[in-house]
């Protein structure tokens, strides 16, 4: 173990940014007990964890998960870069704990050591509450979330060609708010959405600086997705348009929750995932991923970046191929 007295081997943004991600509420308990105020940290996994948790992690070993103390150990740019696109603890036992079966109980932070051990073996180790299909070796890989990962990738069939897709979004852009001004007093805005090759594209409101689209546009999910992003242009007539502003939409934490829950239409009403807001995207809150009626639904606001003004509300739902 490192121990520094300055920074402790991340830069000065990289402490800021895994302080940041330790505040948010999911990350302030245990995310195999429930303790409080969590120091230490599974960097491959994703979560952040207590000393006694801690303990049952590094008897895993380093292949499942290699532990980290949040104020005592050098972290590199890169382990910190995986605990930010986990999410965090809620993001992470929404995978790790899609399916607990009856009989089984999480420990709480007064456990005995043997509760503790054989629930948090059976979830990392033995992976028996993940979706069956999701389950993968994990002595051959140092990183178990990249390896869920890509497990889950590799599942999917696909029937689109020679892209892989696995599945579709929907994403309803609702309306926008407080945009910039591209004209003489107001714009006329419109909102492109591109994924990979595709573009979706919204019609113009014309003179509208809060204007309401309520409009469905689709994109197709192939399996290397990588973000949607999104951008608000000033349509103009005689010259070329200006941009109003741009975003990145995180749809991870949405597609691998749903994907670790099965299908929702068999499933009640509850909440599944979440895509947390940090300094690092645009989310002006916390967003929730959820079913509702059968569906996978998620409610999105963000603020627009590299502008002086505006923001914007979605919602995006989402379709594996194999429905």
């Amino acid at each position: 173990m490192s121990h520094h007295s300055s920074a402790l081997g991340k830069t000065p943004s990289g402490n800021r940014r895994l302080k940041d991600l330790l505040q948010q509420r999911d990350n302030r308990t245990c995310a195999d007990c429930g303790a409080p105020d969590p120091k230490w940290a599974s960097a491959n996994i994703g979560v952040f964890i207590c000393l006694k948790c801690c303990g049952v992690h590094r008897s895993l070993g380093v292949h499942i998960s290699k532990v980290l103390s949040v104020t005592l150990d050098s972290w590199s740019d890169a382990e910190i870069d995986a605990m930010i696109e986990v999410g965090g603890n809620a993001s992470a036992n929404s995978i790790y704990e899609a399916y607990i079966p009856q009989g089984i109980s999480k420990p709480r932070p007064d456990a005995s050591q043997e509760h503790r051990s054989n629930f948090i073996r059976s979830k990392y180790e033995l992976q028996d509450f993940l979706k069956p299909s999701l389950r993968i070796s994990s002595s051959n890989s140092s990183s178990l979330k990249s390896s869920l990962s890509r497990k889950i990738m590799d599942n999917v069939p696909s029937n689109k060609g020679m892209v892989e897709f696995i599945g579709v979004l929907k994403i309803t852009v609702i309306r926008g708010k407080n945009l910039a001004v591209r004209d003489m007093l107001s714009s006329d805005p419109y909102v492109v959405l591109t994924l990979g090759q595709q573009k979706a594209q919204t019609t113009v409101r014309n003179s509208n600086l809060n204007p309401i689209w309520n409009e469905e546009l689709m994109l197709s999910v192939p399996q290397n997705y990588g973000p949607v992003k999104l951008q608000v242009f000033d349509h103009d007539t005689f010259s070329a348009d200006d941009i109003m502003g741009e975003a990145e939409i995180y749809i991870m934490p949405l597609i691998t929750s749903a994907m670790a829950f099965g299908d929702a239409g068999i499933l009640e009403n509850m909440q599944i995932g979440k895509w947390l807001k940090s300094h690092d995207n645009a989310l002006l809150e916390d967003s929730i991923v959820n079913i509702i009626d059968g569906k996978v639904i998620q409610e999105v606001k963000l603020k627009l970046q590299n502008v002086e003004s505006g923001e914007m509300d979605l919602r995006i739902e989402w379709t594996p191929l194999d429905q």
